[in-house]
Order: structure tokens, then sequence, then C-alpha cells
């Protein structure tokens, strides 16, 4: 007869309420991983429960009636063979394994747990496992079924692991899969070691604790400043309904964000965040709410709920102002409605299409008219397959150098050209620059991009004698993620160095949007100026620069934006001659952009400008092109 030791048991039912509390305190987003581990829970609390008070029983046979003990005893087994199984769905879950694409695999694999618990059945009549006489419970030929299910399931959770381990990316939440299963395991062990002491419960704690901790704190997937669930969890809805997405989302997005944070102050934008949350979630308790960061919202819900009147109740609360310490922010949205009604393939889909129509609806500048989804998939296929063309381009050192000619109005001849970066689809045609610069951008390629485009042209100026065609200087354009490398200027100079070529030759183009970080910019051109290389402010007018900022740093020309031009040279009025002089006065030489007329030429050559660009004279051509136009020039 054993007489059970309580030491360890009661901690550990005092351990699963305090995580049950704040489990059940936090939002939840209703995915099988977190409606699992919600069973598991409940199967703990329960396991726990029949565990002290069959042992309970089992001490104090003498005063209770036999056929308690048995009830209690064969409760606590059942609840205890039922364990393994629901740790087992968690790492199915985990692994993101379809059960309904193998349901007669995963029928096989329930026959151990339902042939343990028929068996514990069993032994309420025949005592096979353990039984209960008058000198107190006793273990039977069969108990070992009790340990069956637990190292059947644990193993098939190994196994499952290894076949599908990288549906998880993260090596930590790799660790803690197998982790939980090895607490599991050890556990077992101990159970049959020191029967009298109730430790196995203890080892089941930390298996919660390990998966809690690792998958399935509702923290993960919350915004912390206004307890709406976050973009992870968004993406984890998603993904976990691909191929059975039914549901609608209506989203909408500030306009404007960052510069009403810099308006406004982070403090009270981030008030205006939660205010606009807390609508959110009171008024749509239907729905999930998701903040999707940088001002961007998503509703998601049932496809039959009258989603204009949602919107229509957005519309009138938008229009009067979020109060966030007496202070009134007024802010202006754009909607997008996408239908999942009709299921979907791949989450990324669902979230790049989110992402594009909201993008759209920041432009539209209208919060009447919804924007549908029915372009937006194709807009996404069309992203996919530029930025394809784009990491095949980049690298295979694929990406072409197309020069457009800058040409001098002191003699109308060329004096310098401006380096284009192009890429082609996989059937050769073009792809406009505006396509896969910004996702060249988005992925760090322009890194790579702009150093091959470089190159190139220290090679092309190498390979040609550029005074021979008046070419005085070719600009290269700079995005703003290479002019932050710290190692810029280095690795401009090994490539003029090894390709011979003066850095005065090349002239780098900032365009006047980027010129952001004003001490950060001067660092790096100063550096860079030092060495030799020249400076032009691209798409003046543009931005948000003025002449005295600009005079700070070594610039040698101005290139004005060509809607700066157009507008000109449609409504002549006095402001950019006067601009003009004022550049030149402050030593800066002037260029303009877009001159597509005669009477354009004309026109900007008489108000100063020193040179010109444009369709007028030439679009940008193949290298091999602008040498057969400009080449033989003498």
């Amino acid at each position: 007869m054993i007489n059970w030791n309580f030491s360890y048991v009661v901690p550990s039912m005092l351990i699963i309420i305090i995580i049950m509390g704040y489990y059940f305190a936090l939002p939840r987003v209703p995915l099988n991983l977190n409606k699992t581990f919600l069973s598991i829970l409940i199967n703990e609390g329960v396991v726990i429960f029949f565990d002290i008070t069959s042992s309970i029983a089992c001490n104090e046979y003498k005063v209770l009636p036999l056929w308690l003990i048995v009830a209690l005893n064969t409760c606590f087994f059942m609840s205890f063979t039922i364990r393994p199984y629901f740790y087992f769905l968690f790492a199915v879950n985990l692994l993101k394994i379809d059960k309904s694409k193998y349901p007669f695999k995963f029928r096989l694999m329930q026959i151990p747990l339902f042939l343990s618990l028929f068996v514990e059945v069993l032994n309420m009549s025949f005592g096979i496992i353990f039984y209960v006489d008058k000198e107190g419970y006793h273990k039977a030929p069969y108990y070992f079924v009790v340990y069956f299910a637990y190292y059947f399931y644990i193993l098939i959770s190994i196994y499952l692991f290894i076949l599908h381990r990288k549906q998880i990316p993260a090596k930590n939440q790799k660790v803690a899969l197998i982790s939980y299963n090895f607490v599991l395991f050890i556990g077992t062990l101990f159970r049959i070691g020191f029967p009298k002491y109730l430790l196995f419960d203890t080892f089941c704690m930390m298996a919660v604790i390990i998966i809690y901790l690792s998958f399935v704190n509702p923290e993960f997937y919350l915004e912390r400043r206004n307890m709406c669930f976050n973009s992870k969890a968004l993406r984890a809805f998603v993904e976990e309904n691909e191929g059975k997405g039914r549901y609608k989302i209506l989203a909408f997005v500030i306009r404007d964000y960052h510069d009403l944070r810099d308006i406004y102050g982070s403090v009270q934008m981030n008030q205006g965040i939660c205010l606009i949350s807390e609508f959110m979630k009171k008024n749509n308790k239907e729905c999930l709410s998701f903040y999707y960061k940088s001002g961007r919202f998503v509703l998601l819900g049932d496809p039959n709920l009258s989603w204009s009147d949602i919107h229509e109740e957005f519309r009138n609360r938008f229009r009067l102002p979020w109060k966030a310490d007496d202070a009134e922010l007024y802010l202006e949205v754009g909607y997008a409605l996408i239908n999942c009604e009709n299921g979907y393939d791949r989450a990324d889909d669902v979230l790049n299409t989110i992402s594009i129509m909201l993008e759209k609806a920041d432009k539209l500048g209208d919060d009447y008219n919804v924007l549908s989804d029915v372009s937006a998939l194709q807009d996404y296929y069309d992203r996919v397959y530029v930025k394809k063309a784009l990491e095949i381009a980049s690298d295979k050192n694929q990406v072409e150098v197309f020069l457009q000619p800058i040409i001098s109005t002191k003699n109308m001849q060329l004096a310098g050209a401006e380096a284009l970066a192009r890429i082609r689809d996989p059937k050769g045609e073009l792809i406009p620059p505006a396509s896969f610069i910004p996702i060249a951008e988005q992925n760090g390629r322009i890194n790579l991009i702009g150093e091959q485009v470089f190159e190139k042209i220290c090679k092309f100026l190498s390979d040609n004698d550029p005074d021979s065609m008046g070419l005085e200087f070719v600009n290269v354009n700079l995005s703003p993620i290479q002019f932050m490398r710290a190692d810029l200027c280095d690795r401009f100079l090994q490539i003029v160095r090894k390709y011979n070529v003066s850095p005065e030759k090349l002239h780098i183009e900032i365009t006047e949007a980027s010129m952001i970080d004003e001490v950060q910019m001067n660092k790096q051109m100063n550096i860079m100026h030092n060495e030799g290389f020249r400076f032009v402010v691209d798409d003046y007018g543009k931005g948000y620069s003025n002449l005295s900022r600009i005079k700070k740093s070594p610039f040698v020309n101005i290139k004005l934006d060509m809607e700066l031009v157009w507008d000109y040279c449609h409504t002549l009025d006095p402001l950019i001659p006067l601009m003009i002089s004022a550049f030149k006065s402050g030593g800066f030489s002037v260029t303009a952009e877009g001159v597509e007329t005669k009477e354009m030429v004309d026109t900007m050559a008489e108000i100063g400008c020193d040179y010109l660009q444009g369709y007028y004279f030439s679009r940008p051509l193949p290298v091999d092109k602008f040498l057969e136009k400009y080449g033989d020039r003498h």
C-alpha cells in the first residue's frame, strides 16, 4: 500500500490556476493553436484535481466505499491518458499540418488513445490496470497501459517535427517543441521511479510554461498601446485559414500618417491610435480588430455583415475630432474592402492585397468611396513578377545602364549624361524604374543595383574617350538607403581606382525629398567631396529643402523638377527666374529637367539655366546607342 505525498501536486494546481487566470484575462486570437492550448490547460486542471482526490481516496480506503475509490482513479487515468493527445495536437497545429488532408492517418493516430481509454473502462469491471480491496490500492498486470499513449504521442510528435520542421522558422520555437516533449518523457520516468510522490504534474506544468512562454502568450499578438490584435496576429489568422477563409475585411488607413506624427507629436498620435482601436472594438464586437502598424487598421468579420453600414459608422466618427490630452486630432482616412468569401490559396495574397489597397486608399483623397479588391491581387502578382526579375538581374549582374544626355545651353551640345538603371523581364521587355526601384529599396537590393550601375559607368568612362564626346560628367543617382552606408565612399573609391577614373567625372545625384537627416547627409557628402566626388540636387521643388540648407552642402548643380519646369513654361511668372538667379549667385549651376519642346528649350535657356535634359534631345539610350549618337561627334 502506497501513502501518497502531495508536496508537489498542490503547487502545480496553484500554478495552473495562475496561468489560466492570466490567459483568460487577455484577448486571444481564435487560432487552433490557442484552442488546443486551452484544452491542455483545462485537461491539466482536471488531471491534477483527480490526481489529488483519487490519491486522498486511496489513502482513506478504510473509510470510503470501494466503488468511489475506483471511480475517482478511473477518472484520473482517463484524463491522464487524454493529456498526451492534446500535447500531440498542439505539435500538429504548431507544424501547420492540415488534418483534413490526412483523415485516415489521423484516425490511425487516435487508436492508442481510444484503446487505452477502452482498457481503462474495462478495468472498472476486471481490475486489469489497478484494483482496490480491503487492503487498499494495488497495481495490476496491465498497469503499463497508462504510459502507452504517452510514449506513442511523444514519439509521433518528434517524428512529425522531423518531417515538417521547416514550418517553424524560429530556432527558439523548434527548441521549445522538442523541450516540452522531452520534459513530458522525463516526467513519466520520475512517475515510474518515484510512485509515491505526485511529481508528474510538476513536469507537465513545466511543459505548459514552455508552451506558454514560447508560443501562446496572448501578448505576442497584441499591440500593448491599444490592446488590439497586431500584424503578427493577422498573419497567423490568415495563414491558418488558407484555402478555407470565409470572411470580409474592411481596412482603413490614416492619410499622411507620418506627417501627422510630426505635426501632432508621437504621444498624442499614439493616444489617437488607442482611441480609434477602442472605437473599433466597442462598436464591432462581432469582428476581429487588428492594428496593422503605420496608421493602418483591419476589421475582419462575417461576409454577411452590413459592411456598408460599418463603413458609414466610421465615416461619421472620423468627421469628429479625436481628443487626446486636451488636444484634438483631426484625421482623414481611406477605406478598402477585401472579399475572402471564396477562400484563397496563400496568406501572402491577402496580406499583400491589404497593403496595396491601403497604399491606394491613402492617395485617394476620398473617404466616401471604398476601394474594391478587383485589381489589387493582380497588382500584387505584378509586383511579384517584377521582384523576381529584379532578383535575377541583380544576382547575375544584368542590370543595364541607359544614358540620357544633358545639353549645355551655351552651345546646345552634349555636356553630360544621367545614368539610369534598367532591368528586363524574362521576355526581354524593359520594366519601368517606377516599378522596380521602390521594390529594390524595400528589400535592400538597391545597394547592389546602385553599385553595379556605378561600376558600369566607371567602365564606360574607362573604355571610351569622354572628352572627345564633350562628356564632362556623368550623373549617377544615389538612393537614400545607399547614402546611409558607412562604407559608401570606400566602396566607390575602390571602383574608380580599379578603372582609373577621376571622381570629378562622377556627379552623385541626391533627390531633394531624401534630404531628411541633414547631419548624416552633410557628414557623408563631406567625406566623399574630399575624395573628389561632386553632388547634384535632383528634383528640386518636389521636397522640403531651401536655398539656405543647400548652400551648407557641397552641391555643384541644382536640377529643377520637371513639374516646376512645365508649370513655368505653361504660365510664366517671376518666381523661377529669381530662384535660378539666386542659385547662380550662390555658385550653383542649374539644370532644367523634362524639356520636351523647342519652346521649352528657348524659355529655360533664356532665364539662365546652364543645362537642359529631356525628351526633346533624347530619351534614355542604351550605352551602345548613346555611343552611336555622340561617340563620333569630333
